[in-house]
């Protein structure tokens, strides 16, 4: 087995794990906050929007120095900072009592954050170029698995043992990934050749920044996730809102985030391989429109099995986003410095993370849960438009897959 395949099975794997620990908890921050004795019900959506974008300020300050440190010392050692260093983090928020202490603790979590962009790096400097859809839709589904089986399980022990210990069992279970990436991933990572012209951390951003299609993709990403994480933190209080079958919303709200990431791993590795023959930028940009159009039944739904139903919909798509998005990055990327590229396109992905979630508190407070759907699916055309003309997206089939390059 050619050692870029086997790292591949085994990182996906290991998101699968990451993912699965991180998201068992995640889909109850709100009712955390309640178990700490906050009891008015706008308060609680405010501080579950400011703890949830926490992580992501603190993660899009530091990601693009992380991504630099890895072009000079290797993917592998940053996959290893950041798993250890999460693990320790998340146990200690277990113990936190109050939302300030909560707040503190996800921002040192996205201080040291960056498992999944490590691996991302990592597999597209190893994989073969017509294998990077594929490669890179395959490991999304990892990642994706293991957001259907944490909130799920993450719900069940809610109810048995409550939200409290989950924070522990999660930082157990990102630990174990980050010994499997110790002792099984292999990186043929070599140093890169000193320069005479001298650059520094500026420079390089500034040559970075000078890439329009880059440009491009960093506002599409800041978009994308603005407008799936606007909602994240409110889901399980909208689930409330349904008046779930035996009062289990707990069990139903990690229901509803599980068969999202259903849909999305089943589509994830086939929109990648669409992306390697006919262009990922066309694949983002359907992927996008129909995450779009999809979002809008939310505003009708008019129990939980309905929304079950639009969210297995809506998941189809949302598997051909961040895949394609991550496989267009290096066309446009230097080799010497990609990891940095994936650190700013990380970066503007946390804007959006960070941003969203605030936002979506704030406009539930106004228009209501069912309203921010509706801005989150205009927020999406509106995206999808600006990459169809940042890169002329072609969308007729009559042009032959050879020609079909980005931009």
């Amino acid at each position: 087995m050619p050692f870029w395949r086997r790292n591949l099975y085994i990182l996906m794997v290991c998101q699968f794990l990451v993912l699965g620990s991180m998201s068992m908890i995640m889909p109850f921050l709100p009712l955390y906050l309640q178990e700490m004795g906050m009891t008015d019900q706008s308060e609680v959506e405010l501080w579950a929007g400011i703890i949830f974008g926490a992580n992501f300020l603190s993660a899009f300050i530091f990601a693009p120095i992380w991504g630099s440190l890895a072009d000079r010392f290797g993917r592998k050692m940053m996959i290893l900072r950041s798993g250890f260093g999460m693990a320790i983090v998340i146990i200690l928020t277990g113990l936190a009592t109050s939302p300030i202490q909560l707040l503190f603790l996800r921002l040192l979590n996205g201080m040291i954050s960056g498992f999944i962009p490590a691996s991302i790096a990592l597999m597209s400097t190893c994989t073969p170029k017509e294998k990077t859809g594929y490669a890179l839709g395959l490991l999304q589904s990892g990642a994706v698995g293991g957001s259907i089986i944490g909130p799920f399980f993450g719900g069940i022990l809610a109810e048995m043992i409550g939200y409290r210990y989950i924070f522990f069992i999660t930082g157990i279970g990102i630990a174990i990934a980050t010994f499997v990436v110790l002792f099984l991933v292999k990186e043929e990572f070599q140093p890169q050749k000193k320069v005479k012209e001298k650059r520094n951390f500026f420079t390089d951003a500034a040559m970075i920044l000078q890439q329009k299609k880059l440009i491009v993709l960093f506002g599409v990403g800041f978009l994308m996730q603005f407008a799936l994480m606007g909602a994240q933190p409110l889901m399980s209080l909208f689930v409330a809102e349904l008046h779930t079958p035996g009062g289990y919303i707990a069990f139903f709200a990690g229901l509803v985030a599980s068969v999202t990431g259903v849909s999305n791993m089943i589509s994830s590795p086939y929109l990648g391989r669409l992306g390697d023959r006919y262009g990922s930028e066309r694949v983002l940009f359907f992927a996008m429109i129909g995450t779009a159009i999809f979002f809008i039944p939310h505003f009708f739904v008019g129990n939980v099995w309905q929304l079950l139903v639009v969210r297995f919909l809506l998941g189809l798509f949302v598997g051909g986003l961040s895949a394609s998005l991550n496989s267009l990055i290096p066309k446009y990327s230097p080799p010497e410095k990609l990891s940095t590229v994936y650190g700013y396109n990380t970066s503007a992905t946390c804007l959006g993370n960070l941003l969203g979630p605030i936002t979506g508190g704030l406009m539930s407070g106004w228009i209501g849960i069912r309203g921010v759907f509706l801005i989150i699916a205009l927020i999406l055309f509106i995206a999808a438009l600006v990459l169809k003309l940042g890169f002329h997206v072609r969308t007729p089939n009559r042009h032959k897959p050879s020609a079909l390059r980005a931009g």
